[in-house]
């Protein structure tokens, strides 16, 4: 049963790790919004191939604020702590009780 438990360590650590790289980029995304980008820069086309399949997403279902204001990057960054928050704690305590 320890392999099972090693097993569900390690996914929880990429988990924890995979999701807050990519808050990193969302936030770095946001950041690159407020001014005026080159859309050929390696590192922006990066940030924006990467967080918009999931922003265009959220885009769909929340509407654009009063002055155009978008809080998509916000709530992307709350649903991936809320992730993060909920899914690595629990497969840490399932590989305790899978051990114990």
């Amino acid at each position: 049963m320890f392999v099972l438990s090693n097993l569900l360590k390690a996914l929880a650590t990429i988990i924890d790790l995979t999701v807050t790289v990519y808050i990193w980029i969302v936030i770095g995304r946001a950041v690159i919004s407020w001014v005026n980008p080159d859309p050929y820069n390696p590192i922006v086309r990066f940030l924006q191939e990467t967080t918009e399949p999931v922003l265009a997403r959220i885009r769909r279902v929340v509407p654009l604020f009063g002055g155009g204001i978008d809080f998509t990057p916000m709530i992307l960054i709350l649903g991936l702590i809320f992730l993060r928050s909920f899914l690595v704690p629990t497969l840490r305590q399932m590989a305790m009780v899978v051990t114990g």
